[in-house]
């Protein structure tokens, strides 16, 4: 009963708490609410038109959603870096910064959920993936991996932090004994989790520009170099505008676990290149199209030679020590990173795996604005709730927030 009568008063000043601030906190939940406002009158119009709104067809049938999905899924997966120095090396270094990295992986759990519903055209056909109601194919289909291991996921990320947090709101030290399981198993799941979605993609025999035994190994370096730099970024932003602060020391770490995963990303990417085009097959023309274009069309040629400068660029800068620890220039590679990565694991990995399509025909693929309004609105979606976590869990840390008996 006082457990609840606690839960009740955690929510209640959790309400008080991201409903009060700044000037500039209310304006930036005020964009947030525009952009998921035009989200969301967008996603009517697809539900309204189908799929056909979207500039998807037969023949290039994953875009931009499942670009995002694939990308998230290691922004999420990246929490692990934070949660295994903390919970289980027991680096106190760590611990500022893995609350704020948990919360960044629910909110790119939820982001991720959002993407697929958008996909799949609308929320009225979820019901197939319901297992006992749908045609779930457990353990066959490789998408009911996905489902398993992207909620179970979601489901750690929000146990673990809000045990601690309602302990902390209460003026207690968690108990480790309760949480830790928990973490433990959160490092394997945060593996599976990429593996998983990899394994997707590997599986299907059509597709041979991701029928790669690094496919999977590259999901995990790409996600550990993004989801931190991530990370670095929103840590910037915490401690120059709350009075949540941050130690360099904690930056410093982090930005030492975003430079070995991007040197690591960029060797494994060298290898690919080299197995494509050293002794080119006919199995290699979805990446001549990628980066070099096929037959006259080079839709995707910007973004990929955006990306693999902005990569080789951010990964020198994080490699030389003195630039590394020149926060400015840590802010910046990070970003630049962030991008690059956005772009290679999005348009450079889903779009040229239908491109050309079985039978050779190319069907280029170019997003809608409805397309890429849903898309805004979700991302906007997942920043606003990410900044509800980020508030709330602020607040208790820093001993604003507190139960009163």
């Amino acid at each position: 009963m006082r457990r609840l009568k606690v839960f009740r008063s955690l929510v209640k000043d959790s309400l008080d708490t991201i409903t009060h601030g700044s000037r500039k906190y209310h304006l930036w939940m005020a964009l947030l609410t525009f952009i998921m406002l035009v989200g969301m009158y967008c996603y009517s119009i697809q539900l309204e038109q189908g799929l056909s709104a979207t500039g998807m067809t037969d023949r290039v049938s994953w875009g931009l959603y499942i670009s995002n999905f694939t990308f998230l899924v290691g922004v999420a997966a990246a929490a692990v870096m934070l949660v295994m120095p903390t919970y289980v090396l027991k680096d106190v270094d760590f611990k500022q910064a893995v609350l704020i990295g948990e919360g960044l992986a629910v909110a790119a759990l939820i982001m991720c959920l959002a993407f697929v519903v958008a996909d799949m055209g609308g929320p009225s056909v979820l019901w197939h993936m319901i297992p006992g109601i749908g045609v779930f194919n457990f353990p066959n289909s490789m998408l009911t991996w996905d489902v398993l291991v992207l909620n179970g996921y979601l489901f750690i990320n929000i146990t673990i932090p809000f045990y601690i947090l309602f302990k902390h709101y209460q003026g207690k030290e968690a108990k480790s004994n309760v949480y830790v399981p928990g973490a433990f198993l959160s490092v394997f799941w945060a593996v599976g989790i990429h593996l998983v979605t990899a394994f997707l993609y590997q599986g299907l025999q059509a597709r041979p520009f991701w029928n790669n035994a690094l496919l999977g190994p590259r999901f995990l370096a790409s996600a550990f170099a993004a989801g931190p730099a991530l990370i670095i970024l929103v840590l910037a932003i915490i401690r120059t505008f709350t009075a949540f602060k941050i130690e360099d020391k904690t930056i410093k770490k982090i930005a030492m676990v975003v430079t070995v995963a991007a040197q690591i990303n960029l060797i494994m990417l060298v290898s690919e290149l080299f197995k494509e085009f050293y002794a080119p097959t006919h199995h290699s023309e979805s990446a001549y199209y990628l980066f070099f274009g096929l037959h006259g069309k080079d839709a995707l040629l910007p973004w990929i030679w955006t990306a693999i400068p902005l990569n080789v660029l951010a990964t020198v800068l994080l490699t030389f020590h003195k630039l590394r620890n020149n926060f400015k220039v840590l802010f910046f590679a990070c970003f630049i990173l962030f991008v690059a990565i956005w772009i290679e694991k999005g348009f450079g990995l889903i779009v040229p795996g239908f491109i050309p399509g079985p039978y050779g025909k190319i069907a280029e693929y170019t997003p809608t604005l409805i397309e890429i309004g849903v898309t805004l609105g979700i991302w906007a979606l997942g920043a606003f709730v990410f900044t509800i976590l980020a508030k709330t869990a602020i607040g208790i840390e820093i001993g604003k927030l507190r139960y009163k008996n």
